[in-house]
């Protein structure tokens, strides 16, 4: 390749990426907890991929809010006019950390959320019984809500 073609390929990868400027990060929200996400550029479509984990509100074309529903992780894209990605994040809803607690009982780990109540809060490492009877119970909850 000569010096111009190579002058030439780095100026349209640079022009596609003034044309295209996507902000990668990272949202981390807790479950059950709202967060702005403000942008610098007006939004017209905003898409959560795993709308059980994570919800999204469009407040206006410059502020969305993000709320944690479930335990895990999914991706947010918020795109503009032109189908030019603003936003391209990963979204990590996770427990409120300071009302979590984990017993121990005969080499399994049972994890709750003690944040008035103690209520089963499984986590990837939990014993199965302890985890499977959570996922079960969000499932039929989920179908309950589908059934709306």
């Amino acid at each position: 390749m000569t010096f111009s073609a190579k002058f030439l390929a780095a100026t349209m990868v640079l022009a596609g990426a003034s044309i295209c400027p996507a902000v990668a990060q990272t949202y981390s929200v807790e479950s059950g907890t709202t967060m702005p996400v403000r942008l610098s550029k007006p939004a017209s479509s905003v898409v959560i991929g795993n709308k059980n984990i994570a919800d999204v509100a469009v407040a206006d074309s410059k502020l969305v809010f993000l709320t944690g529903k479930s335990f895990g992780t999914t991706n947010l894209l918020i795109l503009d006019d032109d189908n030019n990605i603003l936003v391209s994040a990963d979204v990590a809803v996770t427990a409120d950390s300071a009302s979590m607690v984990t017993v121990n009982r005969g080499g399994a780990s049972y994890t709750y959320d003690c944040a008035q109540d103690c209520r089963d809060a499984p986590m990837i490492g939990d014993a199965q019984d302890h985890f499977s009877k959570a996922l079960g119970q969000a499932e039929q909850t989920k179908a309950l809500n589908d059934a709306r």
